[in-house]
């Protein structure tokens, strides 16, 4: 009996919708050759990550273990499965494998985090195959939001895997290269152990709807648009941002793409080939001496990020634009979870300005995921042994499990950091590896468990005290003094606050023993004390406080 496994690894993007990062091993127990499949990001809130830029899948075990690693591959250009790339590869070192218009992006994010370009390796589609130790792998076409995205074949001793990416079922998607049943069927036929899947739109009952019937009712709306014309979507689908542009176009507007991700995303789509014959823009120079019924921007932002050029414009002005009564902006997009409040922001201060917000409207976006009935179309061609659920809230893993199951088919939950093992003859969890999240936090990378962001979050939910005490030969210099940030200037006493503190811990200082004011630490654990019995009295709420005990040489 064979000794080598054939296993799963989640490291991201199992339980959640973004961060995507899956490894593949094959080979004894601790001993596997390992590939990664994408290498993504996730986007921060204020709630739960104030001032952190994008957070990473944890790839300590990867690092541990580099010397097993083969090779990475990246399914589509997407942040959620590229993102990472730039900033995590230096501690991985391998070869990475994409299609062109994939490996450009990749190749930018590379460059712009100071590394090689060159460690992109541009893969053609199947029959092509690229070989990473024990594993041959196909990227195989299919259709999704962004351009030459691939689900991958991976072939390994103990059996083949289909690794879908993040796709859909459109005959007709605009840009890029329709789904093919006859070519999946090509590629995936002959026993398949397991089909890892996207599980995104797993609650949706009626089957995905194509790009392409978007164009029509895009054109009426935009032709019918007495002033300016705004719309958003995600930067990265080209085809949406290209039925926008002839819509434009067509109703005699010029174009002018505004934002640094929409801009690239078009560039890197022209200089692959992708597209051929994108609609003519302007620039925001020429842009502004337009009349605005002759004009149609194009912008980033479709999220509610507060840099991009949509929340820009709600906030006034952006290169020199801004929004006015009678415009339309069209959000030509669907809210991600979790985005709402800040999509909520932009409609309610375009509304307030009089502009028409179009939004939430299925007749001007499709989704890009598979809904149920294609999901299970997916099933039933690639015929699995097993079907591994991904790309999803646990809820969304859960639901497709079932949904396997039901049509027959033998399935299991495989959260992040789980190692499935799937050589048997069941499926099953053999142990766990660390999964959680790094986060970028300025220029640096910073641990989830480092405990700067939860320090961070206690200073937004509490505000701070600094105390200050000058100590000679044990003897206190004056009173305390004290400084407070976001926190209330009077409390119930009605005096100030800064004062009653400072009362409060003079008194303390007054009474205090002279063992108490020898030990550092002692003194300021008791000066942190009152400090925060006295906030507690005067405003209801115990802050956090810094005390800086200060001793002069005698």
């Amino acid at each position: 009996m064979s000794k080598n496994r054939l296993i799963y690894l989640p490291l991201g993007g199992a339980g959640e919708i973004g961060m995507n990062a899956y490894v593949y091993g094959y080979g004894p127990k601790g001993k596997e050759r390992l590939i990664l499949v994408d290498l993504g990001v996730t986007f921060p809130d204020m709630d739960t990550t104030p001032g952190v830029n994008l957070i990473m899948p944890d790839i300590g075990f990867l690092k541990e273990n580099r010397d097993r690693l083969e090779a990475i591959f990246i399914t589509h250009g997407h942040e959620d499965h590229v993102g990472a790339i730039g900033r995590l590869w230096s501690d991985l070192r391998v070869p990475v494998y994409a299609r062109a218009f994939t490996g450009e992006l990749a190749r930018l994010k590379l460059e712009d985090s100071g590394q090689d370009p060159d460690i992109v390796r541009i893969t053609q589609p199947y029959p092509a195959t690229t070989e990473a130790g024990p594993f041959t792998v196909s990227f195989v076409p299919l259709s999704h939001s962004i351009p030459e995205s691939a689900g991958l074949v991976i072939d390994t001793p103990a059996g083949r895997i289909v690794h879908t990416g993040d796709f859909k079922i459109d005959p007709t998607p605009g840009v890029g290269e329709p789904f093919d049943f006859d070519l999946w069927g090509e590629a995936t036929k002959g026993r398949v152990r397991a089909l890892v899947c996207d599980s995104t739109n797993v609650f949706s009952p009626h089957p995905g709807r194509s790009e392409a019937g978007l164009a029509e009712p895009i054109s009426d709306l935009i032709a019918k648009a007495p002033h300016m014309v705004v719309a958003t979507t995600f930067a990265s689908n080209v085809a949406r941002v290209k039925t926008l542009a002839e819509a434009g176009r067509a109703a005699g507007r010029s174009v002018c793409l505004l934002g640094r991700a929409m801009r690239r995303m078009i560039e890197v789509a022209v200089k692959t080939g992708i597209v051929t014959d994108f609609p003519h823009t302007i620039t925001p120079e020429d842009a502004r001496d337009l009349a605005r019924e002759e004009l149609m921007l194009i912008v980033t932002g479709s999220q509610g990020e507060r840099r991009a050029a949509s929340a820009q414009l709600a906030r006034g002005k952006y290169l020199g634009m801004s929004m006015a009564e009678g415009d339309m902006f069209l959000f030509s997009s669907k809210t991600i979870p979790g985005n709402e409040r800040g999509v909520g922001r932009i409609h309610n201060a375009f509304s307030e300005m009089g502009v028409d917000v179009v939004a939430e409207d299925d007749r001007y976006h499709v989704s890009g995921h598979a809904n149920r009935p294609d999901l299970e179309r997916m099933h039933a061609l690639v015929d699995p042994e097993i079907v591994l659920p991904m790309h999803g809230e646990h809820r969304h893993l859960r639901e497709h499990a079932n949904l396997a199951a039901a049509n027959g088919r033998a399935s299991m939950i495989v959260p992040n950091g789980a190692v499935c093992d799937l050589t048997g003859a069941t499926p099953h969890i053999v142990e766990h590896v660390e999964a959680d999240r790094i986060y970028l936090d300025g220029d640096i990378l910073i641990g989830a468990l480092d405990g700067v962001v939860r320090d961070r979050i206690r200073l937004a939910l509490n505000g701070h005290v600094i105390v200050n005490v000058i100590l000679e030969d044990n003897d206190a210099l004056g009173d305390p003094w004290v400084e407070i940030m976001g926190l209330p200037e009077t409390g119930r006493s009605r005096a100030a606050l800064v004062d009653v503190l400072e009362e409060d811990l003079g008194q303390f200082i007054a009474r205090a023993g002279r063992k108490t004011l020898a030990d550092d630490a002692k003194l300021e654990e008791e000066l942190r004390r009152t400090a925060r019995k006295t906030c507690e009295d005067e405003i209801g709420r115990k802050p956090e406080v810094t005390v800086v005990v200060s001793r002069l040489e005698g």
